[in-house]
């Protein structure tokens, strides 16, 4: 049986999709983009800055399933270009603890509301 999952820690959902969906043990996460949870704008003029921002949206969804980023098993990083890559991926590292979740990262055209990354993640809950 699925559950929606929905905070206010986090950008609320602009269209036909939930935050994210617990299905037994595991949670699936809508992606993420760098929108500040109060005002719905962009934070954040580089990569760096968007994926702090994006990580802190990350952390308000795992939370409203009492999950956290250690949880997390696979992440989806999605860059406009890949020479963000060693920026985004200095942040993520101080975010997301070892053992490292699975990850894949592709470059993109582009992303919602001009951002520079987004990410999604799947957490299964530790027994």
């Amino acid at each position: 049986m699925k559950r929606i999952i929905a905070t206010d820690a986090a950008p609320k959902a602009v269209g036909p999709y939930s935050q994210a969906v617990a299905a037994g043990d595991l949670l699936f996460c809508a992606g993420q983009i760098p929108l500040d949870p109060v005002s719905g704008e962009i934070t954040g003029a580089d990569v760096a800055a968007q994926t702090e921002r994006v990580c802190e949206n990350i952390r308000g969804v795992l939370a409203a399933n009492a999950m956290t980023l250690a949880d997390v098993v696979k992440t989806t990083v999605f860059l406009t270009t890949m020479e963000d890559f060693a920026a985004m991926n200095a942040v993520y590292a101080r975010h997301f603890p070892e053992p490292f979740p699975a990850r894949s990262t592709i470059a993109v055209a582009g992303l919602p509301r001009g951002a520079k990354v987004e990410i999604e993640v799947t957490a299964a809950r530790q027994a």
